[in-house]
């Protein structure tokens, strides 16, 4: 075959697509995914389980110990924000998984072979991601409020469960890019479990770091977890500044996305 007759290479197209050619994509990827959900209803067992055992097994194995005996009440306004950084992370590490398993099945080499931007993909997946964060944070505040969890500011809830969104979101973009490179999703759950478990453990998610050994605070100061849990519980209930916190997370969200969301797409485009 000549070189005039051969098919234009599909990458060629994306810049030729347009805003509303990319949005009935992305649109079309995220129905496509709501519609996988709804075949494999087992598919959510995190996002509606996970906030409730984890609620439940701190508040009552740890409140005690942590705000006192019989003051499991006064723990709960401290945990379920921190708890609900926990939930971003976790959910991210799931975005993973799934976006691998769709290598492995062939799916995303048919994405591959359509006319539309890669980047559709990707963005769909986050989409459809984010709304499981918020179906695992309502099922977690909805706990919460039956344990005696008070707001004392209603729009500050909506103000740190946003903020929850927006750094969960940039999290899931290194997940992204550990399903494209990584051979296999339990290779993806085993790092991702080095990651978060110190994150999450060396955080203000579940104590005050007050009686951490001092390179442990050192960890926990910069540590975003830290700040969104922080933040969260200002947000919420009030009684410290917060611009600090929710601009330090906002500031780990932006970069996060801004550096491997670029790796991420590349990653796609060039796996063979």
């Amino acid at each position: 075959m000549s070189a005039t007759t051969l098919p234009t290479p599909i990458a060629h197209h994306e810049d030729r697509i347009g805003l509303r050619g990319n949005l009935r994509h992305i649109g079309a990827l995220v129905r496509r995914n709501l519609l996988w959900i709804r075949q494999d209803p087992e598919s959510m067992f995190d996002a509606v389980l996970m906030p409730i055992i984890f609620c439940l097994l701190f508040v009552f194995v740890f409140g005690g110990s942590i705000a006192g005996k019989g003051q499991q009440h006064e723990y709960v306004n401290y945990v379920v924000p921190g708890l609900m950084a926990m939930m971003g992370m976790n959910i991210a590490m799931g975005v993973g998984t799934g976006f691998n398993q769709d290598f492995q099945t062939g799916v995303m080499d048919r994405f591959r072979s359509l006319p539309i931007a890669r980047f559709s993909v990707l963005i769909a997946k986050i989409t459809v991601e984010i709304g499981r964060m918020l179906v695992a944070v309502a099922v977690l505040l909805t706990v919460g409020f039956i344990l005696g969890l008070s707001v004392s500011n209603v729009p500050g809830l909506f103000a740190a469960v946003g903020l929850a969104m927006v750094f969960g979101s940039g999290i899931m973009w290194i997940f992204l890019t550990m399903g494209v490179v990584m051979k296999n999703a339990q290779a993806i759950q085993g790092m991702g479990m080095l990651v978060l478990m110190p994150l999450q453990f060396g955080s203000s998610i579940f104590a005050p770091t007050d009686t951490m050994p001092g390179w442990l605070q050192a960890f926990t100061d910069y540590n975003p977890l830290s700040s969104l849990a922080d933040a969260a519980r200002g947000l919420m209930n009030g009684g410290q500044p917060v611009g600090h916190d929710v601009l330090v997370t906002l500031v780990w969200s932006v970069v996060l996305t801004a550096v491997m969301a670029p790796i991420a797409l590349h990653k796609f485009r060039t796996k063979s």
